[in-house]
């Protein structure tokens, strides 16, 4: 009975140890939702990975409440790119990404464009290609596409977002920098980004049963369009679209350290 104990626990320290060197190689970019901040909504999701041993950068995205899209798409993919080379720096192995939201549908984006292991998106939102987003920004769509067109693009103007919960709220940037985020055949085409992912890449793709009602009608059919693979996952935690990067918190990280041990 002693030997089989002293086996069990040599075991499963064996298996801790595992586990412990394999989220010490797991690098982890985190982008928080529209409006948001990275001491936000994600604040607790990325202290939970870093708290797992995984290596973390939390990263202010062009479209927080403060920086209000103040680069282009190109822009923003240059600061994932260079969070993504100081996790390797640091000893960073695997790669990943995990975004709430925008940050979510951002990431679905540069899954197709960056060395990763994994993409995580929780609750992703802020499609342009919705109708939704013609009804409200139309106009200000139109106005900022013939900027562009008359060779005016870098004019600052005022022009407007919008947020299902929150109503149009204005913003003010450069026309081609507006134009970029909200062409809606651009890189915030939620199913533009989706079909172009590579078929290796495992995604997993967070869909709170609380989400907002528009997103909850979305997501099985936009999570349809990924190329089924096992690591490829349907994840439906009880939370809001606010509550889930907390509350699938535990959920994402078992998530990365399967991927991470799998590829």
């Amino acid at each position: 009975m002693l030997q089989r104990r002293t086996w069990m626990i040599a075991a499963l320290a064996s298996v801790a140890l595992s586990v412990a060197a394999q989220t010490g190689r797991i690098g982890v970019v985190v982008m928080h939702g529209k409006g948001g901040r990275p001491d936000g909504l994600v604040t607790e999701l990325a202290s939970g990975l870093a708290a797992r041993g995984m290596l973390v950068r939390n990263l202010e995205m062009p479209w927080s409440g403060r920086r209000g899209y103040d680069v282009a798409p190109e822009a923003a993919e240059a600061e994932v790119t260079q969070a993504l080379e100081d996790l390797q720096r640091a000893g960073a192995t695997r790669l990943f990404l995990v975004g709430h939201s925008q940050g979510g549908l951002y990431a679905l984006h540069l899954g197709a464009r960056l060395p990763l292991a994994g993409v995580v998106a929780v609750a992703p939102g802020g499609n342009v290609a919705a109708s939704v987003y013609e009804q409200h920004i139309g106009a200000q769509r139109a106005r900022a596409r013939e900027l562009v067109a008359a060779g005016r693009g870098a004019e600052v103007q005022v022009f407007a977002d919008y947020e299902g919960s929150k109503g149009t709220n204005e913003v003010r940037t450069r026309a081609d920098v507006y134009w970029a985020w909200f062409d809606p055949l651009g890189v915030m085409n939620q199913e533009r980004a989706l079909r172009a992912l590579p078929a290796q890449l495992p995604v997993l793709y967070v869909a709170p049963t609380g989400d907002y009602p528009a997103l909850r009608r979305a997501n099985p059919g936009l999570f349809a369009i990924l190329p089924p693979q096992p690591l490829t996952r349907y994840l439906q935690p009880d939370a809001s679209h606010t509550r889930v990067p907390t509350v699938a918190r535990e959920a994402i990280a078992g998530w990365l350290i399967e991927a991470a041990a799998a590829r």
